[in-house]
This record gives C-alpha cells, sequence and structure tokens, in this order.
C-alpha cells in the first residue's frame, strides 16, 4: 500500500491493542453533537443524514473498506476478496432497495434511485475515473475516511478531486452531444422482484467468474489465492460492544453496513448516497466567494442550482454527508488509537494524489457519480449504467495501473 492511500481490503491492523485517544474522541463527538444541532434548522432529516454520515465514516475505517485497492488487487494479484464484498454489499443494498423503490415513496416523499443515461460520455467518464483511483491512492469515499484516518496528504486529492468536479459541470455541454439512451431500469422494465432475481443471479454468476480468476493467479508473496471470501462471524462474539467501537470489523461487516446505511439515506433524502455532488458544490461555493458569476455556467445558472448555491454550503446533503464521514473516520481513527497524521514521503507522490484527484473529479461528474452514486446506487437501484460504470472503471483501472510507477507507487 502506497504511502497515503485508503487502506487495503484486509485489516492492517497489528495484534497490539493501542489505547483510544481520549481528546480526539472528546472534539469528534463535540463537532459531531454541535453539526446534529446546528443542521436542525435545516430539518430533522439533515441532522440525521449527517448522523449516517458519521456512522458511514466508522464503517469504512472499521472495516478497511476501500474500492481502488480492491480493483488494484483484484488485477495485480487476482485477490478477490474485496469484490466478494461489493458483492454482498450490493445484493444487499438491491434487496433493500427494491421494497422502497417499488412503491415510489416513503411517508409521502418521492424516491428515486440513482438511474442516469447510459451513453459514451459516462463510460469515458468512469474510464477516466478509473485512472485517478490508481493516481489519487483512493476514490471518492476513500478519499474522505483516509483524511479522517489522519492521511492529512490525501486533502491535495480532495481539493483538486473538487476542482475536476467543478470543471467537467462547467464543460458539461461540450459533452452532451454524445450518443446516449435514456435511463434504462431493470425495476421497471420487468417488475421489482423479478429485477431483484436477475441481479442476485447476475452477482452469484460474478462470483463464480471471480473464483475460476482467482485459481489462476498468484500473490505478490507467491502464494495462490484461493478467492476465498471468509463469512466468519460479522464480530467476535466476545466484547461485541468493545469490537463495535475499537474494530477492527470483517469486510463482511462493512458491506452489510454500508447496504443498510445506503438504504436509510435512500429514505430519508429521497436519492441513494452520493459524494461526487457535494464536492462539485464545494468548489462552486467558493467560487462565488472569489466572485464568480454562476449565472454565467449553463449548468450552475439553473433555477435549482441558484437556490442551493444561495442557501449555503450546509443546505447540501450531500455536503452534510460527506463532512460526517471524515469525523466519523476521525472517531473511529481515535477509538482504535491510530489517529496519527501521515505525510506523503516523496514529490511524486503528491503529483500523483493531485493529478490522480483531477481526473477522478472530471470522470466521476461525466459518468453521474464516483464508485459511490454511479456503482454503489446505480447497481442497487438496478440501473443499467451502473454496471457499464464498473467496466470501464475497471478497464481505466487497469490503465491507471501501468502509470503508477511513474509516480513512485507501489
Amino acid at each position: 500500500m502506497d504511502s497515503f492511500s485508503e487502506p487495503t481490503l484486509t485489516t492492517q491492523f497489528p495484534p497490539r491493542r493501542l489505547r483510544p485517544q481520549r481528546l480526539s474522541i472528546a472534539i469528534a463527538l463535540s463537532l459531531l453533537s454541535i453539526g446534529i444541532v446546528f443542521l436542525s434548522q435545516y430539518g430533522w432529516k439533515h441532522s440525521l443524514l449527517f448522523l449516517i454520515g458519521g456512522l458511514l465514516g466508522v464503517t469504512l475505517y472499521h472495516s478497511s473498506f476501500g474500492f481502488a485497492s480492491a480493483y488494484r488487487k483484484l488485477l495485480v494479484q487476482r485477490d478477490v476478496q474485496g469484490i466478494y464484498a461489493q458483492l454482498v454489499m450490493l445484493g444487499i443494498a438491491t434487496i433493500l432497495f427494491a421494497t422502497v423503490l417499488a412503491s415510489g415513496s416513503v411517508g409521502g416523499q418521492p424516491v428515486r434511485g440513482a438511474f442516469s443515461p447510459v451513453g459514451i460520455q459516462g463510460a469515458i467518464g468512469a474510464f477516466l475515473f478509473g485512472i485517478g483511483m490508481q493516481l489519487g491512492g483512493a476514490c471518492g469515499c476513500g478519499t474522505l475516511y483516509t483524511i479522517g484516518g489522519g492521511s492529512y496528504g490525501m486533502v491535495l486529492t480532495l481539493l483538486t478531486f473538487c476542482l475536476g468536479a467543478f470543471g467537467a459541470s462547467l464543460t458539461r455541454q461540450l459533452w452532451a452531444g454524445l450518443p446516449a439512451y435514456p435511463p434504462i431500469v431493470l425495476g421497471t422494465a420487468i417488475g421489482w422482484v423479478g429485477a431483484v432475481i436477475v441481479q442476485l443471479i447476475g452477482f452469484g454468476l460474478v462470483a463464480m467468474a471471480l473464483r475460476w480468476w482467482s485459481r489462476g493467479g498468484k500473490s505478490q508473496n507467491g502464494g495462490i489465492q484461493t478467492g476465498h471470501f471468509s463469512l466468519s462471524p460479522v464480530l467476535p462474539s466476545s466484547a461485541f460492544f468493545h469490537a463495535i467501537l475499537r474494530g477492527p470489523w470483517s469486510l463482511l461487516a462493512g458491506a452489510i453496513a454500508l447496504a443498510i446505511l445506503n438504504w436509510c439515506t435512500l429514505i430519508l433524502s429521497g436519492q441513494p448516497w452520493r459524494i461526487t455532488w457535494g464536492f462539485a458544490v464545494w468548489a462552486a461555493q467558493v467560487a462565488t466567494w472569489f466572485g464568480w458569476d454562476s449565472t454565467s455556467s449553463p449548468f450552475w445558472s439553473s433555477e435549482a442550482s441558484q437556490t442551493l448555491l444561495s442557501q449555503g454550503l450546509f443546505a447540501d446533503i450531500s455536503s452534510v454527508m460527506n463532512i460526517g464521514i471524515v469525523l466519523g473516520a476521525v472517531l473511529a481513527a481515535a477509538l482504535a488509537g491510530r489517529l496519527i497524521p501521515k505525510r506523503p514521503p516523496t514529490v511524486q507522490l503528491v503529483l500523483g494524489n493531485l493529478f490522480g484527484g483531477l481526473i477522478m473529479g472530471y470522470g466521476a461528474f461525466l459518468a453521474y457519480g464516483c464508485n459511490v452514486s454511479a456503482f454503489f446506487g446505480g447497481i442497487a437501484s438496478t440501473s443499467l449504467h451502473g454496471w457499464v460504470w464498473i467496466l470501464f472503471a475497471l478497464l481505466g483501472t487497469w490503465v491507471g495501473l501501468r502509470f503508477r510507477p511513474l509516480f513512485r507507487l507501489d
């Protein structure tokens, strides 16, 4: 694993248990509590979604649940454990999402899945995102939770990720003419019960293909990767609450928790969990502070965008949840006694993170989201664009791996 990137998908903690960092815990809890109270002015759902963001940060950190590292290990070592975890996550989320999307509303609030067009624009965006993941060291959510975990150099990746997403929003009309099909949603095409069955069968077939793939590969240490994904207890039976608070969690625990939290996000906000949109909003808000005229942009001049920018940063749900993820990861790292600042050791690594973040941001906006919204949310919503996204993101990952040596990345 390179010096600051998302943790790999197997637990990296040594057996020695470190003491919780009490001051950091107190600060993280205080900020989360203040945030919950402050955001209540936007409604109780804002406060709950901020809390869910915090829980997402805890889950991502304690389970070391990554996406960029999983794809890298798949292609380099034929290690499929991380992808197995994602299949479990997608399977659970597909079932949970269908129960909500089939009704179309919850408590009178309309709900909509991550439905996006299928076309060349999205494919190009996913391809670029795949390259950026391997240079930037993490995906969208990985960038946030590794910052919370002490990899403050990843702030550079976050900065250029925001700039890339904002740049894509300003040039979006350049891509609008490319061929594309309207959103293709399996749930509406064949019914939600049928869609769930088809997707679960699809996940099973992918798992079988991964099993076959893994048997032909060797890990970097020379051992054969069997592709076995342990279904050991989610958490140790002894010291249950201790394990929940201080970790580490299994990949299975992370997969289950992420699926449930995304489902809760869908119910409360009316749409699945998003990352990239919040980054674009942050950059747009900063640009307005420096005098940028948002009405000059075809994308940001819409009534909805103008209303959002006028309401401020905390009015946007994605922004609120992104902040919650960082604070949740800070809390998790402090509880584990591992909130230790890390710095990039080389100039090459810094350049890789800057360049990777820029490509990720631009690609994610073109592809209607990153691995969270387009892939996780898209497939869980039975939208075809999610499947297309992962195919081209893996192709981009393969290309990005060829560029990693240029930046002294392992």
